[in-house]
Formats: C-alpha cells, structure tokens, sequence
C-alpha cells in the first residue's frame, strides 16, 4: 500500500514510522525541509532504540528508512497515494485547506485521512468531492507505542473506507475503536475537561501541580498526572480542543481556564518549548 502523511512533526513522523516498520511505502510530506530532516533522524534514533532492545533487528530498521521517502511539494507527494493521513496543526481552516487540496492531488480512488484530535471530520470532509473517502484515524503520542487509534466516521464516511482503514489499523499492531463524529471524539472529550479542572485546581489555589499529579497518580491509578500529561501534549494542542468542545457543545464545563490561556500566551507550552507546569529547560 502506498501512503503519504503530510505533515513531518511528532504526530507525522511517528505515523510514517509505524507505518514504515509495517512494510509499506510511505511519503512523509512537509513545506519544511529541515523538519523532514529532522523526522527522518528521529524515526532513526527510535528504531535504533527497538535495535538496541531487541525488537527488531538491524535489517529491520534498514528497511523501514528504505521504505521512507521526503516530498516538499503536496502534488508529488500524494500522486500515488492509495491513503494520506493528514497530521498538520490542530486548525479548522488550515485543515480544510490542506484536504482542498488532496482532493485535487490524490487519486480519485484515495483515501483521505486526519489525524485530528477534535475537529469535525464531516466539516473536513466538506472541503472534498468525495465526503464518501474521508475518515478520522487519530493516532495517540507516542504513535509507535500506543495501541489506540480512534478510527472516526464522518456523516458520509462510507462502509468500504471504515474497513480498509480499520483493516490497515490492525496490520499496524493497533486496536482501532469506532467512533462517531462528534466534538474532541471519545478521548479528548473525556481526558481534556479532566486536564482543564486539574488547571483549575492550581488557577484557585487548591494544590499546586505537583500534588494534583501525585493525587491523580496515586489515588487514582494514572500513570501519569493531568498536568504532566498537558505539558507532553503541548499546552497549545489543549487549548485548541478545549475551544472546540467549548464552541461546539456549547456549555460552560468545557470552558477553557483563564490560566491555560496565560500561559500559552506566554509561550509556555509544556516540554517544547521548555517550560510549562513543569520546568525542562534542564
């Protein structure tokens, strides 16, 4: 099967990674060379780790980089692509743009895929000429250790696309789980209010991050905190779904808290950018 993923950062890269290692030709594609660059040179230095814990050998992860090719230009990237997994920002309008373009680029009989976290798949879709071959196949950080992928049926998504999608799913060793389009899907409607009310709790004094991690972790069985896991997210990606689910929805638990505004505001995102409930500039 010949897949392009557009889009080359953590999402795009651990996408092509997967499916890569799975023995497929993939075309991982970004406006950004020196990302490509740098995608290339992380799925390396993963797949050197499963060498080094064997896993996988050598050869293995010989081929899969074989298996992996670079496209700075859309049109090329996807001309012989039977599915494109769209992994770009978590934009509504950039997103509908991206897919306005794949419908004119992509083979008539391709699959068009996103990777959204929140966003409508039908209004994705509607960005189309084939609302019938658009699919939400959202992937969960890391994308080579996590064994869930929603697999999201948008109002036209048709029967023959859920299949191959759920099909190529669990080529890939993954567990897809199918789910209506609705907003922020299964997980992020329920793991994204739990993140906002932890920012609450230290917005209004109640515990500072440390502790709210350390209740989570240890009363209730999280392997990680609310507020470590935002800041691996980005706290950017959190704020971005919170709107969605607020805007969508429409009711006041959903409402972003003034202190996840702050400080993306101030740049402070969680581990890329070095600083956000926690400090990794270390």
């Amino acid at each position: 099967m010949n897949l392009s993923v557009i889009g080359a950062g953590t999402m795009g890269n651990g996408i092509a990674h997967v499916f890569a290692q799975a023995g497929h030709d993939v075309t991982l594609v970004d406006l950004d060379h020196d990302r490509l660059g740098a995608a290339r040179a992380t799925i390396d230095k993963n797949l050197g780790r499963m060498v080094a814990k064997e896993r996988i050998t050598a050869e293995d992860q010989a081929a899969t980089l074989d298996r992996l090719k670079a496209e700075t230009d859309l049109v090329k990237g996807v001309a012989n692509a039977d599915l494109v997994v769209e992994a770009a920002t978590e934009n509504a309008e950039l997103k509908a743009r991206i897919f306005d373009q794949l419908d004119d680029a992509a083979p008539p009989t391709a699959i068009l895929a996103s990777n959204t976290s929140s966003i409508s798949i039908t209004q994705i879709a509607a960005a189309t000429d084939r609302p019938e071959q658009v699919i939400g196949m959202h992937f969960f950080n890391p994308v080579p250790v996590m064994k869930l992928v929603e697999v999201v049926r948008g109002l036209a998504t048709s029967d023959e696309t859920y299949e191959t999608v759920q099909t190529l799913a669990e080529s890939l060793g993954k567990t897809p789980v199918e789910v209506n389009d609705a907003a922020g899907f299964v997980s992020n409607r329920v793991l994204m209010p739990m993140i906002n009310e932890a920012i609450f709790c230290v917005q209004e004094g109640v515990a500072t991050p440390e502790a709210v991690d350390t209740v989570m972790k240890l009363g209730m069985a999280h392997p990680m905190g609310p507020l470590t896991l935002a800041d691996f997210i980005g706290l950017d990606v959190c704020l971005s779904i919170m709107e969605v689910l607020h805007r969508e929805l429409g009711e006041d638990k959903y409402r972003p808290c003034p202190l996840l505004r702050k400080m993306v505001t101030a740049a402070r995102l969680g581990r890329k950018s070095g600083r956000g409930f926690y400090d990794y500039a270390a």
